[in-house]
Order: C-alpha cells, then structure tokens, then sequence
C-alpha cells in the first residue's frame, strides 16, 4: 500500500520555483541553489509543514470535496522556504558539490515515461442538480480500461454518497521511446446506471515524456473534468 501527502508535490514545486527564480535573477542573498541544497530545503519545509495523508482515489475525491482552498497548509510556506534557505546555506553540507550543475535527485529509472496526471471530476443527476452516488465511473482509452498507477486506484471507480458526486483516476505511467516526446491521450469516460442514459465523455491530455516517474499525488498535477449532468432516457432531449 503506498501512502501520499498530498502537501508534500505543491511545496516541492513551490521550492523549484524560488530556487529557478534565484538561478535566473537576483540572488541578493548569494544563497547556494545547487540540487543538494534545494533538497535540504525541501527537507526543512516538508519537516515542519503537518502532512495530510490519502491512499487511494477515494481518498482524493474527498480531498477534492473539502475545497482545494483548504489544502494549504496553516504554515506560511514562503517564509518557512527562506527559513531553510538560511539555515542550509548557514551549514552547508561539506564533501559534495555546491554548484548549479551539481545532480543531487535520484533519478528512479532510466526509461523516458509519459506521466499522466491524476484526472477528477464530479458527476450529477441533471432533473435536480443533485450529486449523484451509488454509480460506477470507467476510465477508458482505446476502449479498454485504463490501468491505474497502483491497486489502491479503481477503475471502474464506484461513486458512493460520502464523495458528493466526486471521481478521481490516476492512470499508470505509459512508456515512451525517448524524453520531451509530445502526445495527446485521448479518453472516454463511460458512466452507466439503469435508471439514466449511458453517459459518454470524450477528453483530450497533452503530455510529455519524462525520465521520472511522478510519485506522490499532488493536486496542483490535476487535470479536472468539467461536471457531468445525466438525465433519464430521453430527459435531455426534453430539456434541450
């Protein structure tokens, strides 16, 4: 079973983000932004940030139903980034590199991969808005079903009533012939339920090929869907 901190992808970013702006512009601060030091800093963040854990898709559709609002953690990151950039470069770890071209990430393999980002959405019964429950939601590309990144994410993904309507799908990494290589995934999702029409969603995700695999669930690597209404057979023909 493997577990996410879902806090855990938005700080790294946030950190990647501070250390390209001091690569790329002023560094009044002179602060070391080699990788070493980068993952120090992250280190220092992740430390003293409270995590918040999910290990399945359920758990991320109730992540989902809390608000993203409510996902930032009650630390001020930016400040506790600029703590640690101080303390790391105040004790700088000796015997190793300090330069930008310094690797210090562990790459988890060498085969260049397409990481599809988790895909959520919400589904509702369309004569009364209400979120819909008790209905399974296939993932599909060229017809069959979507293999998830690990057995904690079903598909087909059974909506129950605590979810508020809410579906979330995080399909397995695809494998690629080389890095930067471009595609678009085409899905369809695929809702059925006897008392509603069969419901069809096509969606399109552009994607890029990469060497590592993206290991923790982060909501800001989301590719949301826009809600999704079905009606009774021949409901929506009346409606439209």
């Amino acid at each position: 079973m493997e577990l996410h901190n879902i806090r855990k992808g938005p700080i790294i970013s946030e950190v990647n983000e501070v250390f390209e702006n001091l690569r790329n512009n002023e560094n009044p601060g002179k602060f070391c932004t080699c990788d070493h030091c980068r993952m120090d800093v992250i280190c220092y963040v992740l430390n003293r940030t409270p995590p918040r854990y999910i290990v399945s898709n359920r758990g991320a559709s109730r992540v989902l139903d809390e608000g993203i609002g409510q996902q930032q953690q009650t630390a001020d990151v930016s400040t506790l980034i600029y703590e640690g950039l101080k303390k790391v470069n105040q004790n700088l770890r000796p015997g190793i590199e300090h330069s930008e071209t310094a690797e210090g990430r562990v790459q988890e393999s060498e085969v260049p991969k397409f990481n599809i980002p988790t895909i959520m959405g919400r589904l509702f019964n369309g004569s009364n808005f209400a979120p819909l429950s008790g209905v399974d939601v296939e993932l599909l590309w060229e017809g069959e079903l979507v293999a998830m990144k690990d057995k904690n994410w079903q598909n087909p993904f059974h909506v129950v009533s605590n979810v508020e309507g809410n579906f979330s799908f995080w399909p397995a990494p695809v494998p690629a012939s080389k890095v930067k290589n471009h595609k678009i995934f085409e899905y369809t999702l695929r809702v059925i339920a006897p008392e509603f029409e069969t419901l069809y969603h096509l969606f399109k995700i552009p994607v890029s090929s990469e060497i590592q695999s993206t290991g923790s669930f982060n909501l800001d690597r989301t590719f949301k869907l826009p809600d999704l209404y079905m009606f009774s057979p021949g409901e929506a023909e009346k409606n439209g």
